[in-house]
């Protein structure tokens, strides 16, 4: 590592950077746009599979409550589905239907979509271009690490 370069510095600039990017992506809307609460159990049932309402409510830090009205809202719009535990017949869990997998897909390319009209808007050189395609790499790979 360059002597002059202090971690704790580039961490900063980093996290700096990440979460502003990470901001401006979340707040703009798309259409047909989910709440947060929505798209973060959504999210976590299409990456963790098969889940109760209260172990979703759980991983994600909400009231049992809160998961419960969110769990509505997306049952209603068609995103998840309600099924019988295999394991234990008197369980429900909860599921993302194919709808749902579409809208996670949707979402993705919608965010993929704006970050790419950022970035061939003529603000970035083509080193720039570069470098951020660097970086990607290499955030991924700090990820992996933390």
């Amino acid at each position: 590592m360059d002597a002059d370069l202090d971690p704790a510095e580039v961490a900063a600039a980093l996290l700096a950077g990440v979460t502003l990017l990470v901001r401006r992506i979340r707040q703009t809307p798309a259409p047909g746009e989910l709440t947060m609460p929505e798209r973060a159990a959504l999210a976590q049932l299409g990456r963790s599979g098969p889940s109760t309402s209260s172990a979703l409510a759980r991983e994600l830090q909400v009231t049992a409550q809160s998961m419960g009205s969110t769990v509505a809202a997306l049952r209603e719009r068609g995103l998840i589905e309600r099924r019988p535990d295999p394991d234990d017949g008197r369980r429900v869990v909860l599921t993302v239907s194919d709808a749902g997998h579409q809208a996670l897909r949707d979402k993705r390319n919608a965010r993929t979509e704006l970050v790419a009209e950022a970035l061939t808007s003529g603000t970035f050189s083509a080193q720039e271009m570069q470098q951020l395609a660097s970086a990607a790499t290499l955030l991924e790979r700090l990820a992996q690490h933390i």
